[in-house]
């Protein structure tokens, strides 16, 4: 299967990390589909319009219906090898329709659903260390050596999207979870700062939030307001993403493809210096 083009479906091709996914398919030269949710009559000048219009002059196929439309999911499922889901939260439990779709078109080869985030049967029990004492009592060095415990892992949405095309069609993964955990992206907090002032020569005042207030954020916001606090709380105080050591047996995206030239945070630092990507924003709701 990884030696012959697929036609892979995308689902989510316009959110945050779908677009990616379909450049990636597209540049490896797979004939990629898009499904996407209909445009509105007030959407002529929006830019939802103008990638439906990037993707089509890419040329990707674009099929527009709703998740709760079966016949036409099936219809546009028996015409692809592959899926593949970035659908986000909450709209990601939408994900079964398009299993009980899959089912029914009885083509599909492979399925990647949208899990594009920590390895949950892995993450750490312990309880989250206190970064959150009095800061006026902790020194930079005492909150560097917290941090070392939590450093998170900051992928470029590119290389993540190009991992993603080649692991749906690569037999060595199938049935497998794929970990993202590049070297050049294990960063703390406070050296990521670092970092950019030296590259700016800025120097930023730094504001610490204790993690009571964050844990109290998340649970007193509304939704999905409490989403995005959720997460940094997860990822920089926590520390799940590397809070578990890789085995021989884990598949870690870097290694599977080391021809693959991902970019590292220093390098992607470099880069919103000369040409900063557009920012993108994460829809939770």
């Amino acid at each position: 299967m990884d030696s012959e083009k697929s036609k892979i479906l995308i689902f989510g091709a316009t959110g945050y990390l779908g677009e990616d996914m379909v450049k990636a398919s597209i540049s490896m030269g797979h004939p990629t589909y898009a499904y996407v949710r209909p445009l509105k009559s007030n959407d002529t000048l929006s830019s939802k319009l103008q990638l439906h219009q990037q993707f089509q002059s890419l040329g990707v196929t674009v099929f527009q219906g709703e998740l709760e439309e079966h016949e036409k999911l099936v219809s546009v499922l028996k015409q692809v090898d592959v899926v593949i889901s970035t659908l986000a939260v909450p709209q990601h439990l939408d994900q079964l329709k398009i299993i009980s779709a899959m089912k029914e078109a009885g083509n599909i080869k492979r399925f990647v659903p949208s899990e594009f985030g920590n390895e949950v049967d892995r993450v750490s029990g312990l309880p989250p260390l206190k970064l959150s004492s009095p800061i006026s009592g902790e020194s930079e060095g005492q909150r560097k050596r917290q941090e070392c415990h939590t450093l998170p892992v900051l992928n470029y949405e590119e290389d993540v999207a190009a991992y993603t095309v080649r692991a749906a069609i690569d037999p060595r993964v199938a049935n497998r979870v794929i970990i993202c955990r590049p070297p050049g992206n294990i960063v703390s907090q406070l050296d990521l700062v670092s970092s950019w002032e030296k590259k700016t020569g800025r120097t930023f005042e730094k504001i610490h939030v204790a993690e009571e207030e964050i844990v109290k954020l998340s649970e007193t916001l509304p939704f999905p307001d409490n989403i995005p606090v959720s997460i940094l709380h997860n990822i920089f105080i926590k520390g799940d993403q590397t809070s578990f050591e890789l085995t021989e047996d884990d598949l870690e995206a870097s290694k599977l493809y080391p021809d693959h030239k991902y970019t590292p945070v220093d390098s992607l630092l470099d880069l919103c210096l000369i040409n900063p990507p557009k920012p993108k924003r994460a829809v939770f709701a």
